[in-house]
Formats: structure tokens, C-alpha cells, sequence
């Protein structure tokens, strides 16, 4: 199998007095032809790790290479293969979308006639060809968001580079770029992902790595991660925050491990080794306490579980349609 993305010991440390590292050691090996997951809480090294591999940083120690070239040795010709849309859309505003598209397909020196081609063809797919020649200063935040994801796919790279590049779509917006995403695998094209959309990454994702205190704590599928945590859980959700503590304690005494609490959400969850058989005996618990619940459901572990099992913090949240 043809590796596409590698990295060994990859180390960085920021400086001043109360220096940190961001990355300590971390190991990567992505498959051609699949999408890769980055996970972890904020500060967890994702973005310092698309950095490197993107060759706009460099690593203190430790080796990576993408596409077969190497990042710190041969940085032009990674650059050749690579797309990369980082965390805030890079589009010049003054420039209509489709000026972008071409200007950027020139640099490439893609032809003329094959720019102006792949131009309309990705403001066909991410829905912005009514758009495409009013000025950028003129879009909204998610038309600049995928107007970037065109912008790093008209060269059609080898190797894309997602640092969260969903964050603070409507739904919508980030259905259309999921289904382009998977598009450009399916032409053969490797993708790191990273987000915090659990979902996206349950979704999109062949394999995932989860990342806390700047190392890989945990890597697999997402039903691999997903059976780690164990058994199906029963997750609860309070009907209010002040009835959280009680709902854990009650919860706490039909599982053999800790209760996975989720405050922000007021979600309480447990693994059950009975299965449906125990969820009768737990709601006439919760009856007989006084703890009114707002949800309660039996279902195999979700990737929030996983992210809270293994980082002992619950993902931030995104709100909801941010930017149309």
C-alpha cells in the first residue's frame, strides 16, 4: 500500500520563558487514497502538524515526507502536490470568486483554457457560480470557506490539507463540501482532515488519530475507537444542568466504569453489560429519585464519548449556522 503522508518523531517547541511542546514525538502514516482524521482539544498540536507537513513550519526534530518528497529537504516539490485550506479562508477580497480561481490556476501554470474549466467546474460544486463575479469582499463567511476549498482543489493536488474547514458552516454548506471532499478521493486523492466536528470525522474518516498534549493517545478507525471505550452505553440527558451530579450518581451505580459526563450538553453516559435488559431497572431509579430527563437512549459509543474517554474533555462546542 502506497503511504502518502509519513511522519516519525515529529517534535516542536514554541520558546520564552514558559516554553511548550506542542509536539512530542508524534507518528504518522496515511495511506494514498483516504482520509485521515486529527483529533484533539484545543492546543493539542493539529494545526502545528498540518504546519510541518504543509512545509510553512518547521519541525524542531523528527522526519515527514508527503508524496514521496521530503518536507524539510525538498519543500518545493512538496508544495507541488499539495492543497492546503487552513482555519480562515485565504482568498483575496478585492478579486471576484472566479478571478480567484483563475489567478490562482495562472500561478499554477495550468493553461488558460484548463483554468477557466476547472474554475466553473468548482463553483458548479460548492454552489457558487451565481457568486462567481461579484467581488469576495461581498460573500459571506461560508461562501469565503468554500470559495477557499476551490482555491487550494484547481490544481487538483495529490494531497489535501483540511485544518478545520467546516467550522462555522450552516449544515448545508457542510454537506456540499463533505460530498466534494469525498469526491476528490474517490479520484484518488489523499486528505488530512482535521475538525471539531466529531461527527465529520465519524463520517469523512478512514482512520483517526487522537491527539492530546501534543502526542497521538489513541489511533484506529472509527469503530475501532469506538470499542475501546466498550459495551453499548446508556446516555441520559438531564432535563436541567442543576440535576446533572444526582443523574451521575444514580447512573454510577449500574456500570462497573466512571460515568462519562458531558456538562455542557447535561449528558450523563455509562456502559451497560445488559443491554436493553438494565434500561427498565435505571428509569425506575431515576423515577423513584425525582431526576426528570430530557433523553434516554441505548446506542453504541459515540465519537464525543470517545474524544471524552480518551482526553477527559468534552469537545468544544461550534455554534450551529455561525456563517451561511
Amino acid at each position: 500500500m502506497d503511504i502518502a503522508i509519513q511522519a516519525e518523531g515529529l517534535r516542536k517547541r514554541y520558546g520564552g520563558k514558559q516554553a511548550k511542546d506542542a509536539l512530542n514525538g508524534v507518528d504518522l502514516s496515511v495511506p494514498a487514497g483516504t482520509i485521515f482524521g486529527l483529533l484533539g482539544p484545543n492546543g493539542a498540536g493539529k494545526t502545528t502538524i498540518v504546519r510541518i507537513l504543509a512545509t510553512l513550519l518547521s519541525a524542531d526534530s523528527g522526519e515527514a515526507g508527503v508524496a514521496g518528497f521530503d518536507v524539510r529537504r525538498q519543500p518545493k516539490e512538496v508544495r507541488r502536490r499539495i492543497g492546503l485550506t487552513g482555519q480562515y479562508a485565504a482568498v483575496d477580497e478585492r478579486l471576484t470568486g472566479r478571478e480567484n480561481l483563475r489567478l490562482i490556476g495562472t500561478l499554477y501554470h495550468l493553461g488558460r483554457s484548463a483554468t477557466r474549466v476547472r474554475a466553473d467546474e468548482l463553483l458548479e460544486q460548492l454552489d457558487l457560480t451565481d457568486a462567481a463575479d461579484r467581488p469576495v469582499k461581498t460573500y459571506s463567511g461560508g461562501m469565503r470557506r468554500r470559495l477557499d476549498l476551490a482555491a487550494s482543489l484547481i490544481a487538483e493536488p495529490p494531497v489535501l490539507f483540511l485544518d478545520e474547514p467546516t467550522t462555522g458552516l450552516d449544515l448545508t454548506s457542510r454537506l456540499t463540501l463533505w460530498e466534494v471532499i469525498r469526491g476528490q478521493v474517490r479520484g484518488g486523492a489523499t486528505v488530512l482532515l482535521t475538525t471539531q466536528y466529531l461527527e465529520e470525522a465519524d463520517q469523512l474518516a478512514d482512520r483517526i488519530a487522537v491527539l492530546n498534549n501534543g502526542g497521538v493517545i489513541a489511533e484506529g478507525t472509527p469503530d475501532e475507537l469506538k470499542d475501546r471505550v466498550g459495551d453499548d452505553r446508556l446516555r441520559v440527558t438531564a432535563a436541567s444542568a442543576k440535576d446533572v451530579i444526582e443523574l451521575t450518581k444514580v447512573l454510577s451505580r449500574f456500570s462497573g466504569d466512571e460515568p462519562l459526563v458531558d456538562e455542557e450538553r447535561r449528558t450523563v453516559s455509562v456502559s451497560m453489560t445488559e443491554g436493553v435488559r438494565g434500561i427498565a431497572t435505571v428509569a425506575t431509579e431515576l423515577a423513584e429519585a425525582g431526576i426528570p430527563v430530557a433523553d434516554f437512549q441505548l446506542s453504541r459509543p459515540s465519537m464525543d464519548e470517545v474524544f471524552l474517554s480518551l482526553t477527559g474533555d468534552a469537545p468544544q462546542p461550534v455554534a450551529e449556522g455561525a456563517v451561511a
